[in-house]
């Protein structure tokens, strides 16, 4: 999916009907987030599987892998969308149904984010599914398999790791907080390759993690292990999930020009309400 950025020069967007309540009830979003949850554990214990085995890798283009677990795992998930909602639609990195984001329905789908991670026996990847109903999100969950953490949030509700609440850090002083980013696959014909805000961030902040998950990443910010986060260049299915995952435990989630993040955005800026504000003039 080509995605564009959002440029606007108003404050921060509130009331975007991507962050307002869905238009569902109780019920019907329990039902969807249980799915979702089944879902994430089959799928983690396919990805573990095949973590510990002989990799089948092939190349979409320079940098950008896939593997045989890429493809397997969007399968399974897709298989068991479509059985119990034939009619909703799945945007996903490797076999989407759908170029679109304005449907009634969608599904946005990363059968395993930290691909490269996860063919070099790196051990930092994950899955990543959230649920988009009439353009409001509904839910996001994201399963780190080997540690067996499964991040999760509806949009009524906060966020939790394996059933305990979770809470941005409260560090109030960029130079004491410990950010993260990543860098687009095109780095080196491209002249927006996040580079220098990378020396920018370096020099400001107590340190740069660069784990190549962007849904861990948020997930982190979520949990108070990471500080911040930053990344450009990404796709809805990077970082659907852990937005919502953020957000609803206290972060600050905008795009680079301090506007509300939305699906159609191709970045992402996330940290406490303390520090945001310094990180996004470092980027900016």
């Amino acid at each position: 999916m080509e995605s564009s950025k959002i440029i606007e020069s108003s404050p921060i967007q509130t009331n975007h009907i991507f962050w307002q309540e869905p238009e569902l009830s109780e019920v019907q979003i329990d039902t969807y987030f249980h799915l979702t949850e089944r879902i994430v554990l089959e799928v983690g214990n396919l990805l573990r599987e095949g973590y510990y085995r002989n990799k089948e890798i092939g190349r979409k283009s320079g940098r950008e892998l896939v593997t045989s677990a890429d493809i397997a795992s969007e399968r399974l998930i897709r298989s068991r969308i479509e059985s119990a909602f034939p009619d909703h639609k799945i945007l996903s990195e490797e076999l989407g149904n759908t170029q679109a984001i304005d449907v009634e329905n969608l599904w946005v789908v990363d059968p395993l984010d930290g691909t490269n991670n996860f063919a070099h026996s790196f051990p930092f990847f994950s899955v990543s599914i959230a649920f988009v109903h009439k353009g409001s999100i509904v839910l996001g969950v994201v399963y780190d398999p080997l540690r067996q953490e499964i991040f999760s949030s509806t949009r009524t509700g906060k966020s939790y790791m394996n059933g305990e609440k979770l809470s941005v850090s409260a560090i109030d002083d960029i130079s004491q907080a410990i950010i993260a980013t990543g860098f687009p696959y095109d780095l080196a014909p491209e002249t927006e390759n996040n580079l220098d805000n990378f020396i920018n961030v370096s020099y400001a902040a107590q340190g740069i993690r660069r784990a190549g998950s962007a849904a861990l990443d948020l997930c982190y910010v979520a949990a108070g292990r990471l500080d911040g986060f930053w990344e450009l260049k990404l796709k809805p299915w990077d970082m659907a999930a852990g937005a919502l995952i953020a957000k609803n435990a206290g972060g600050i989630v905008t795009d680079f020009d301090k506007t509300q993040w939305l699906l159609s955005s191709d970045r992402i800026v996330t940290a406490n309400s303390a520090i945001h504000k310094s990180l996004i003039e470092i980027i900016q």
